[in-house]
């Protein structure tokens, strides 16, 4: 069985997320974006806050882990329910 996706995926997931809908109104503690831009996956210029490439293929990534997490418990439980 896997493990659950770890709270500090889904956090970064959400800050992500946040990140690469709207980068002009997103409050980012100064820490986190510092270790986000030094993590080279997310980058600030004069029009805020963007994803890099490495940002971009991160948050698809958690994505995918978060929806095939969802799948593996459903099926769980359709099969303990039998």
């Amino acid at each position: 069985m896997m493990d659950p996706i770890p709270l500090e995926d889904l956090a970064l997931l959400d800050v992500l997320q946040q990140i690469s809908q709207n980068s002009t109104s997103v409050l980012v503690e100064a820490e986190i974006k510092r270790r986000l831009i030094e993590s080279a996956l997310i980058e600030d210029d004069e029009d805020g806050l963007r994803l890099t490439h490495a940002g971009i293929a991160l948050c698809k990534s958690l994505q995918h882990r978060v929806a095939a997490d969802k799948l593996a418990s459903e099926l769980l439980e359709k099969r303990d329910g039998a």
